[in-house]
């Protein structure tokens, strides 16, 4: 008995030192060249910023779909390569309170929100208050309460809502706050926003203004506004709405012994365009993931074609909308998952992973992990073993912590699945001063750190969908926390 346990002990042993020579093998085949190469392209001004809908978008879908093709991968969307979906561009027209020929302009005196549809010029009526319980008061008109700071307004905003108003106007007594929230964030909330629902005609008209249009609206210094003094006002916006159409690019590579059971790696190839003139090029966000996809899928692809493919199948999916929303992972999983969510066994999410933060400027042999213990305890310590095994990173966990004020956890794309009870890790390496801004360029990306990055999500990648027993779920909650 002690010799056939021998035995087989050694077969097992060969066979898993067989399969690290292969996963290391195909490993080998990611490197910080081809990583450059591609995202040099994407990242590159032709494609002016891959903002959703728009033709850098189409033209980076195609690049992808492309490779996906030159890859061998199925088309898995009725032969397409796209998942093409419609989605809801929002533009702001004109948005003004008006008393006789006398206006105050929305972006430049006023910063206005919201996701309800507008009726155009209307006459309202205004209300100051400083008890947000006073429901009595608030049936129909427009609540106006002032503030110290801009904290926790959203959550009082909501609460006068529910009781009755028609409208919150917020007065910002810190003048300072008031005029740097209207010059850095208007040109951010006057962009057109892109959404997948119909208006949310119960959703709150949130108004920022400051003192002195607080006197305008009432007629007096704003110290001698009291609770209960109202006034009339003309007030104006529009929203022009339009269909705006876009696609997650899917490339499927089936599985030789459990094809039906799915791994999703994924990256959000969209960013956010041409802003003032300047092309935000967004090479790390998330250039860097989106090209990581592609050689990760390349060496998936090398393995299959000398007949040592995955035993489970693998899905590489860079979605659209991922910085209006969450939109195109959010369409996968909630209206068109081409592949079951009850089949699919785990997403790696990859989003931001060519820089290096301030905190390990020391060391750049790093990434954040988040989520990987959220739903699987399982699946954590293969990642760990992952990387102990093959690439030796430190595996910084600051933002994996339930009370990170970031909520990094809930922003990217893995969260969508993530909500489905689908285990998830999502690769990131943390924020940087060009975050959205035109400096955000390839000349930056430290590509010999991203190729040890995406070595990792690979070999990670591998043991999921080779290992005998797909990936347990042992930490499912109850309640779901809703995304951002």
């Amino acid at each position: 008995m002690r010799k056939i346990a021998y035995i087989i002990g050694l077969v097992v042993a060969f066979g898993l030192l067989a399969q690290d020579k292969t996963a290391m093998k195909y490993a080998k085949t990611i490197t910080a060249e081809d990583l450059k190469t591609h995202l040099s392209i994407l990242a590159s001004d032709e494609y002016e910023g891959r903002e959703t809908g728009t033709k850098g978008q189409k033209m980076a879908a195609e690049y992808i779909a492309k490779h996906f093709e030159s890859l061998g991968f199925e088309a898995p969307v009725d032969g397409s390569y796209f998942q093409k979906f419609d989605l809801t561009e929002s533009a702001i027209g004109s948005v003004y309170f008006r008393m006789g020929d006398d206006k105050k302009i929305g972006f430049e005196d006023f910063v206005y929100y919201s996701s309800a549809e507008t009726s155009g010029e209307e006459y309202i009526k205004v209300v100051m208050t400083d008890d947000e319980s006073d429901e009595s008061a608030f049936a129909g008109k427009y609540v106006v309460f002032a503030a110290d700071a801009l904290g926790g307004l959203q959550e009082k905003a909501q609460k006068i809502k529910e009781a009755g108003a028609e409208g919150v106007i917020v007065v910002l007594k810190n003048d300072q706050e008031f005029n740097a929230f209207i010059t850095n964030y208007s040109p951010y909330l006057k962009r057109p926003s892109l959404r997948m629902d119909k208006r949310d005609n119960d959703a709150t008209q949130l108004i920022l203004v400051d003192k002195s249009m607080a006197s305008w609206m009432f007629g007096k210094e704003f110290d001698s506004i009291s609770t209960g003094d109202e006034a009339q006002v003309i007030f104006n916006a529009d929203y022009l709405d339009k269909p705006i159409g876009t696609e997650n690019v899917l490339g499927f590579l089936k599985g030789t012994e459990k094809p039906d059971e799915v791994l999703v790696i994924t990256s959000h190839y969209d960013h956010v365009g041409i802003i003032d003139g300047e092309i935000n090029n967004g090479a790390d966000d998330d250039g860097s993931g989106t090209v990581t996809v592609l050689e990760i899928a390349e060496a998936f692809a090398e393995a299959a074609k000398k007949k040592k493919g995955p035993k489970r199948s693998v899905l590489f999916m860079t979605v659209t909308g991922e910085e209006k929303g969450l939109l195109g992972s959010r369409y996968y999983t909630d209206n068109d998952p081409i592949f079951p969510l009850e089949n699919t066994v785990a997403n790696l999410n990859i989003d931001m992973v060519g820089r290096v933060d301030d905190a390990h400027s020391e060391n750049s042999d790093y990434i954040y992990l988040i989520g990987s213990d959220k739903l699987s305890s399982e699946l954590h310590d293969l990642s760990e073993k992952m990387n102990k095994t093959y690439t030796n990173l430190n595996l910084d966990y600051t933002y994996n912590d339930e009370n990170d004020p970031n909520r990094f956890y809930y922003r990217s794309d893995h969260y969508n699945f993530a909500k489905n009870n689908v285990p998830i890790i999502f690769y990131f390496n943390g924020t940087h001063p060009d975050y959205h801004k035109p400096t955000d360029t390839v000349e930056k990306i430290a590509f010999d750190t991203m190729e040890k990055r995406a070595r990792l999500v690979f070999h990670t990648g591998w043991e999921i969908a080779n290992r005998a027993e797909r990936i347990k779920v042992d930490k499912i909650k109850e309640e779901k926390v809703s995304g951002e």
